[in-house]
């Protein structure tokens, strides 16, 4: 099955948030319809690899810091898999399995996903 057009998004018509790790983009979803995106994304690093599956907007942090890095800073975090988030972050390099962002995609997802809002992430 050929991949879809950059436009759409892979994901089923109940996802909030879809990210698709093979082209390194992300969308905001309602009721199937793309409303802000594809904007690119980093994700996981070997090692620390993003896991694919479904999930759900687990708690958000604007202003958290990372206790598992150093207090790294990981501004408008939206928790959706223990400890992986969007937030912001560098486009260029690799995360610890976080999705990265650019402020303002990070300001848009944390503005418009809510706790329990399915996150989707396919390869």
């Amino acid at each position: 099955k050929p991949a879809p057009p950059p436009s759409e998004a892979p994901c089923s018509a109940a996802a909030k948030a879809c990210i698709r790790l093979s082209t390194n983009e992300t969308w905001l979803m309602d009721n199937g319809k793309v409303v802000y995106g594809p904007v690119k994304i980093t994700s996981g690093r070997p090692g620390h690899l993003t896991p694919p599956g479904t999930f759900h907007v687990q708690w958000k942090d604007k202003n958290h810091l990372s206790k598992e890095f150093n207090n790294a800073p990981m501004p408008y975090s939206v928790f959706f898999n223990d400890g992986i988030a969007f937030h912001q972050g560098s486009l260029s390099v690799k995360s610890h399995g976080c999705i990265h962002l650019s402020m303002a995609a990070a300001q848009k997802y944390f503005a418009s996903l809510s706790v329990g809002d399915m996150v989707q992430v396919v390869r």
